[in-house]
């Protein structure tokens, strides 16, 4: 274990109120600053993950994988997030880590089950699953600045039976949380999640590394969920939650409301302010990007399907505002 508190301090509080803890999983292009702050706007869970950041990439600019501004947190967030790194050299995770640790952050998570090609072949995500060696390296490289490191990763990358001798490996490093994503790398999200093997998964942790935290991600929409999953699955310690964010932005929510078009719409509101201040921050957020949100908000079941339809044919966050306003839906 490192001697960072960050996940025992997280944990210990959940205990405290006889449930699990809950986090936003790291969703590229989606769970940077703006969307973190939405989701906190809206009810947060008990930590953020950020975007994948190229562990290279933190401490050299010349990379293709460059971090921009991956790593910003705006004054407002509450609490710094878990960086999650990605690659697969040992030397890179040691630099990236001490780099993050001068910026303030106290935990970084090792990307080792992102199915994406481009992460793949260039050594990262799932690809550590059949290379167990660099995963076993880059954990103890990244705990070398004293940082709460934690693991996300999938059951396997082609079988599902891999995790009988994947997920050992990795208790084997005493990690401080071990999120497991319950499919395989080529199940992508085309099945469902393996919600049978999490009792198997809680015994293997118990047996070779009981400190280490069980969180699980997969198939989970909300709050209310997660609670009876974990109810059924004594000895789980968290639940990620990521696609579910965009079935609702209040997934996190402790007690389930149901919410206007006018709330939602409230949010998104925000979402364009806080986009506009970021891109003046950085040069990196692009309009097109934020289209993957409106679905959040301008909800078919609302009667907001015209409304969404206008939205996605607009040009800029300017125009966006011209038809909430204009809208006799949204006043």
């Amino acid at each position: 274990m490192t001697e960072s508190t960050f996940w025992s301090e997280i944990a210990a509080k959940a205990r405290a109120e006889h449930r699990p803890f809950f986090t936003m999983a790291p969703m590229e292009a989606v769970s940077n600053t703006v969307f973190r702050q939405v989701v906190a706007k809206a009810a947060a869970p008990d930590a953020f993950f950020t975007e994948f950041v190229y562990a290279k990439g933190i401490t050299n600019s010349n990379t293709k994988f460059p971090v921009h501004g991956r790593l910003y947190v705006a004054p407002a967030e509450a609490q710094r997030p878990v960086v999650q790194l990605w690659g697969n050299e040992a030397a890179d995770f040691v630099t990236a880590a001490a780099a993050l640790k001068e910026k303030g952050f106290e935990a970084v998570d090792i990307n080792m089950g992102c199915p994406d090609g481009t992460v793949i072949k260039n050594h990262g995500g799932s690809d550590l699953i059949r290379n167990p060696q660099w995963a076993i390296d880059v954990i103890a490289a990244a705990k070398t600045a004293g940082l709460a490191v934690s693991v996300k990763t999938r059951l396997g990358y082609s079988k599902l039976a891999e995790f009988r001798d994947w997920i050992p490996t990795l208790l084997r490093q005493n990690v401080d949380v071990l999120t497991v994503h319950l499919r395989t790398k080529q199940e992508m999200s085309k099945v469902g999640a393996h919600f049978e093997v999490i009792d198997e998964l809680i015994q293997l942790r118990d047996e070779i590394a009981p400190d280490t935290l069980l969180q699980i991600n997969g198939d989970i929409p909300d709050y209310q969920a997660g609670l009876a999953l974990a109810k059924q699955h004594p000895g789980l310690d968290g639940i990620m939650i990521g696609r579910g964010v965009f079935a609702s932005p209040f997934a996190f929510e402790t007690t389930p409301q149901s919410h206007s078009l006018a709330e939602l719409l409230d949010l998104l509101r925000y979402q364009l302010e806080l986009f506009d201040d970021f891109a003046t921050r950085y040069d990196v957020p692009r309009f097109p990007s934020l289209k993957r949100f409106f679905k959040i908000y301008a909800r078919p079941e609302l009667g907001a399907t015209d409304l969404r339809n206008a939205m996605m044919d607009a040009k800029s966050t300017a125009e966006v505002r011209q038809i909430l306003n204009e809208s006799p839906d949204t006043n």
